[in-house]
């Protein structure tokens, strides 16, 4: 499709809305194509969860969008009249339910619901031998063609999909598409049923060997046992879809030749945000945490459940580690422990109680005086996929008092992320070397310190590392249109610090790492006769 702003768009003048959906809400920002965030707002959305049940309404998404885009377009004529695309970013590994008009079939299954873990089981195991709980030729041909395969807790897409198959059949019957999170924006803000090779990966149906050419594989959607003409078209990250939809363009107050450009899941558009260079490593730290870097292959560690699989940069794989919560985790302590809701304030990006509880772990010696924070809230994803796993303080007396516990929880998600980044190294094949921060989580100081003093690597913490997501979007929407490349976004990025480990404190990290790695082992067991709802089925 011919673009009118591939001539006119400039780095300097040039607007995109970057929309940035997370599970706890949707953030709108005007960022110029050189990476400065020029205004924002945020929406929260409420998330619906009980037992392994984790919904969201997308009437609610939509609304959110609408509310935090109308702020920061109605404050500032002469921005909005720089606009000249929209790109989202989104949480990824939902799934709605659309009929052909568009509209939702019911809440959203998102990535947090397990309710297909049943359904996953009988699908990917074998009736005698297994490897990993997958039948050994399912397994290779999984690997073989997607460089992963289906979870067996159920969480992603292709859990979703067979779960409404085969528990919510009159569902099933009435969905014309399955989309994700990222797909429904695009069909709202352009009207087309279509989904980004990122945004498809992790229904597990797509032959992704060439990188630049993704497509769904009629062996793999068999094997799921699901209609293949519910299945959207697969498009690029950097294709643009279309003009704005005329509704949208009057809502907004936009030109109606802004354009809208495929976007990505989060942990892709965090990607292009915060490293784009080969083997180039970030973590993200926000409600959820990841580790990721783009890589010139696709491989899979089976055991430790890393994948390296297409993601928002063409010709390129990207390399993910994923851990269920981690800012999550102070999200409760904040919610659930410390405070009522009616005591917190409705902007959830900034609230003060975050740098309170970073100023008191801050007082705290390194180790939290022998206290241990296991951060497995939700389970865990890697580098075990272990639903039945569950959070906990550990080794705590009379002697502790709550700011102990403050920096138990911020060592207990970077003992975690050390935990992951073992596995992640040997799958780059070298050291991860030094690691981007980005995401509400790197905006602490002291959290950065803590992670490059716990995982023992340089933390490099970016100027603006909330804004890391709608950064990515607009860099995605930057080259879509023609007025960016991906060579050119590694000068564009800003850091803020470096923080390094200290030396003083690595056998103290040390010895923590091995005591957290040995709890897990021993209450393993205990929390699967614990949570038995939880654990696949044989």
């Amino acid at each position: 499709m011919s673009n009118p702003y591939v001539q006119s768009a400039s780095t300097g003048q040039s607007l995109v809305l970057a929309v940035d959906l997370g599970t706890s809400g949707c953030k709108c920002a005007l960022v110029s194509l050189d990476g400065t965030v020029r205004a924002w707002a945020f929406r929260p959305v409420k998330l619906h969860v009980q037992g392994a049940l984790a919904e969201q309404e997308p009437q609610d998404w939509w609304m959110a969008f609408l509310e935090s885009a109308g702020e920061i377009l109605a404050a500032d004529a002469q921005l909005r009249n720089r606009v000249v695309a929209v790109c989202c970013s989104t949480q990824t590994e939902g799934t709605v339910c659309v009929d052909r008009n568009g509209q939702p079939l019911g809440r959203a299954l998102t990535w947090l619901d397990s309710r297909g873990a049943a359904a996953m089981a009988s699908r990917v195991r074998g009736r005698v031998f297994n490897i990993e709980g997958y039948a050994p030729l399912k397994l290779w041909r999984w690997l073989r063609l997607t460089g992963g395969a289906p979870s067996l807790s159920g969480r992603d897409s292709a859990g979703h999909m067979v779960y409404l198959r085969d528990e919510e059949p009159e569902r099933y019957a009435r969905t014309y598409k399955f989309l994700n999170v990222l797909d429904y924006l695009n069909l709202r803000l352009s009207g087309r049923f279509c989904a980004t090779q990122d945004s498809t990966v992790t229904s597990w149906i797509t032959d992704n060997r060439d990188p630049n050419h993704i497509h769904y594989d009629a062996g793999l959607i068999r094997l799921l046992g699901i209609d293949a003409d519910k299945l959207p078209e697969i498009v690029h990250s950097t294709d643009v879809l279309g003009p704005l939809l005329p509704e949208v363009v009057q809502a907004l107050g936009l030109s109606p030749k802004t354009v809208v450009v495929g976007g990505a899941v989060d942990n892709s558009a965090v990607a292009v945000g915060a490293a784009v260079g080969d083997f180039e490593t970030h973590l993200y730290l926000g409600t959820s945490s990841w580790l990721g870097a783009h890589v010139p292959f696709m491989k899979t560690d089976v055991h430790h459940k890393i994948a390296a699989i297409p993601g928002a940069v063409d010709g390129r794989y990207l390399a993910m580690a994923l851990q269920s919560t981690a800012g999550a985790n102070l999200s409760f302590l904040r919610d659930r422990i410390l405070y009522h809701p009616d005591e917190l304030a409705s902007d959830e990006e900034h609230p003060a109680v975050y740098e309170m509880l970073n100023q008191i772990a801050a007082r705290v010696p390194p180790g939290a005086r022998g206290l241990i924070y296991t951060p497995w809230l939700l389970g865990e994803r890697t580098p075990v996929d272990d639903p039945c796993l569950r959070a906990g303080l550990l080794n705590m007396s009379l002697e502790h008092s709550r700011e102990d516990i403050f920096r138990a929880f911020l060592e207990g998600v970077a003992l975690n992320t050390r935990w992951m980044l073992e596995p992640f190294a040997r799958l780059l094949g070298r050291d991860a070397g030094i690691i981007t921060a980005v995401g509400g989580g790197a905006q602490s100081d002291v959290w950065c310190q803590i992670m490059a003093d716990v995982t023992g690597q340089p933390i490099r913490q970016l100027a603006a590392p909330i804004q890391a997501n709608a950064i990515g979007a607009t860099f995605i929407a930057g080259v879509g249109i023609g007025a960016l490349s991906f060579a050119d976004l590694g000068h564009l990025r800003q850091a803020r610090h470096t923080y390094e480990p200290s030396s003083a404190l690595r056998r103290l990290y040390d010895d923590k790492f091995e005591t957290f790695k040995e709890v897990r082992t021993r209450l393993a067991p205990l929390y699967q006769r614990l949570n038995p709802s939880q654990t696949p089925a044989p």
